[in-house]
């Protein structure tokens, strides 16, 4: 699979031990977060992921910023996004069977780092349920 990635400075050690996580089992990552801990704007990072996962050019996306918030709301401007903040592998597997999240957005203020991690297992071995489900997410867009 093809993962794009991108953090602001909150979410810097959390995108390297994802990446690491990511790249051990195979996957391809499309860095776009930075590498730094030094104050940057979280949308420079998180719009190039949405952009990727909207384009086809990656199959999930992984965004991180201190709360979570910021960054989720960032993806979700973009056409066929559905970036879901979750803090727990509960909240992270209903997204996906659910509301067929693409993207994951991570708060690294508010969880630790084996969370994370495990989140992102869970985000990307859980498939979406399809069914009555799929008739609320043809919903989404307000046109």
């Amino acid at each position: 699979m093809k993962i794009a990635i991108g953090n602001d400075h909150a979410g810097t050690t959390y995108k390297f031990a994802i990446k690491t996580l990511l790249e051990s089992a195979n996957h391809q990552v499309l860095n776009f977060g930075t590498d730094s801990e030094q104050s940057v704007d979280y949308p420079d990072f998180i719009h190039p992921v949405a952009q990727a996962v909207a384009g086809h050019k990656a199959d999930f996306g992984i965004i991180l910023c201190g709360s979570g918030n910021g960054a989720a709301i960032t993806a979700n401007k973009h056409p066929k996004v559905r970036a879901a903040l979750c803090w727990n592998k509960e909240l992270t597997e209903l997204a996906r069977l659910h509301n067929n999240a693409n993207i994951l957005s991570i708060p690294a203020r508010f969880v630790s780092q084996h969370q994370a991690l495990e989140m992102v297992k869970v985000f990307l071995e859980t498939p979406f349920e399809d069914g009555r489900h799929q008739q609320r997410i043809d919903k989404i867009p307000f046109n």
